[in-house]
């Protein structure tokens, strides 16, 4: 079975006794497979009658310049996108609860290429007999860590750029605050589980390949081992602590295949 199929059994599911629109969660790290399990689900459940959308945690990236605005008054390693605190939580907050009320919302998008958020008239509407949003990201459904696993560093980026802990403790904080708000939103958490972190560079490496052939950029291999520094300690934590409370845990192997 793969795992578009079980993303789709527990929609069904959740559907089945609601009379509003449910949102599912998809956790997985990097690379993992989510999105392509997500789009996948959502053409399964539409053929059988349930309209669907898909929601990326990444659409609701803060704009470049309010990461900008972070990284000067906060922390640097705010400038950098994809971590607890770098995503607008209240725009998630207010599209997830406009759903619920029965309306249709717009689904914001944010352009990578220009790293900033894309203009409103780009935003896709939902349709008004939705059912289920799919709603996946990397560090959907996380909780906080405990104070105390925050003294030592995961990592050489954490050391060398965040030695007193400020960033990690603000990430935590967000995760902790308007993160659980967000999250608490969720009917369904379904977690696709590497195998450890050390599999998350070779899978995310695959993913900027691709993106180098199909356009000619993207990250070089150094870069990319310097990004996911910045996800390691929040992923570590999540293959931890995520499956004992996910509503189903699909476990994956170094290639993706379930077990």
């Amino acid at each position: 079975m793969e795992a578009a199929a079980i993303l789709s059994a527990v929609a069904r599911d959740a559907a089945a006794g609601s009379a509003r629109p449910v949102v599912i969660g998809l956790c997985g790290a990097q690379g993992s497979g989510k999105s392509t399990a997500a789009a996948r689900a959502a053409e399964r459940l539409t053929a059988e009658g349930l309209a669907t959308a898909v929601l990326s945690l990444d659409d609701l990236y803060l704009t470049l310049a309010e990461r900008v605005s972070l990284a000067a008054t906060v922390h640097p390693l705010l400038r950098t996108r994809g971590v607890p605190g770098t995503h607008d939580v209240g725009l998630g907050i207010a599209l997830l609860d406009g759903l619920a009320r029965g309306g249709t919302v717009r689904l914001p998008r944010f352009d990578k290429a220009v790293d900033d958020r894309a203009p409103t008239d780009a935003w896709p509407l939902t349709p008004p007999d939705l059912r289920v949003l799919l709603f996946e990201g990397w560090c959907v459904g996380a909780v906080p860590q405990a104070d105390a696993a925050l003294v030592e560093p995961v990592n050489a980026l954490e050391a060398d750029e965040d030695g007193d802990g400020r960033w990690r403790r603000y990430v935590n904080d967000q995760l902790a605050g308007p993160y659980r708000a967000l999250f608490a939103r969720l009917d369904r958490l379904v977690l696709l589980r590497a195998p450890d972190f050390g599999v998350v560079r070779g899978w995310r490496i695959e993913q900027e390949q691709a993106l180098r052939r199909a356009t000619g950029g993207g990250m070089s291999d150094a870069g990319i081992d310097r990004f996911i520094r910045h996800y390691e300690r929040l992923t570590r934590h999540i293959l931890k602590e995520m499956p004992g409370r996910a509503d189903a845990t699909i476990a994956l192997d170094p290639n993706r295949t379930i077990i």
